[in-house]
């Protein structure tokens, strides 16, 4: 049995040095979105904010699972490409880290769970690609951001059968999620499967690696998800799956 509380690493977003700020403006700021760790320490985990320097195998041995958050694009250099517009450069030093990061945790055969940014990092880390822009690219999709919307702004995805999903969710072919992203996966990475889609535009939300303990990526946000609403599809089996298979 693992020790108690669990330690869940979580990766950081990161702010780059910008003179046009007001805090600290020549220094970079690593940090979360209050929500992500928060809904780790629902669930009676410890979330510990991973630093961006080096050391990613020795936070590997040290902590029981990875969640990677979400935040600015992958740089398109991190899959192989060109940015398509200046807006979707991305963030490579971020990339460079969080990828090491997923490389020494799938060596400690250890659980990540990635979340939108997140999902999309694990899709690179094994070797796939992204859509720079679903709106540009995928021109028949749905709207899957709205920045004046932000995290009100939700549409349907559904559950494929068989899937790690399916067996959280049991009897919920499909849900209503929180989107927030402009990116997704285009071509899968090695080892993955596409556990559930957004309706009726078939773009990829969630995946998992085969044959591993735990390694799943979701598009949407779960930690948005209010305890106990209606209409959202809940974050609490998610979570609970997640650090099962950690305590395992």
């Amino acid at each position: 049995m693992k020790r108690t509380p669990l330690r869940i690493g979580v990766s950081v977003r990161l702010m780059h040095p910008d003179l046009r700020r007001e805090v600290l403006p020549g220094k970079t700021l690593e940090y979360a979105e209050a929500s992500v760790p928060r809904w780790i320490a629902s669930g009676g985990a410890l979330p510990l904010l991973i630093s961006a320097g080096p050391g990613a195998k020795a936070y590997a041995r040290e902590l029981d699972a990875l969640v990677l958050q979400g935040g600015a694009d992958l740089a398109p250099d991190s899959y192989g490409e060109k940015p398509l517009h200046p807006d979707w450069r991305g963030d490579a030093v971020r990339d460079q880290y969080e990828l090491a990061l997923v490389r020494a945790f799938l060596d400690e055969g250890k659980p990540i769970l990635g979340i939108c940014r997140g999902c999309q990092l694990l899709n690179v880390a094994l070797g796939g690609t992204l859509y720079q822009d679903i709106a540009t690219q995928v021109p028949h999709a749905r709207l899957h951001r709205d920045v004046a919307k932000y995290d009100r702004l939700h549409h349907r995805v559904r559950i494929l059968p068989s899937s790690r999903l399916a067996k959280i969710y049991p009897g919920a072919t499909l849900g209503r999620i929180v989107s927030i992203h402009h990116q997704a996966i285009k071509a899968l990475g090695r080892g993955l499967v596409v556990e559930a889609v957004s309706t009726p535009d078939e773009i990829i939300e969630a995946v998992r690696l085969e044959g591993s303990n735990y390694v799943q990526g979701i598009q949407w946000h779960p930690e948005f998800v209010p305890p106990g609403h209606r209409s959202l599809l809940p974050s609490e089996p998610l979570l609970k799956a997640f650090l099962r298979s950690t305590a395992a």
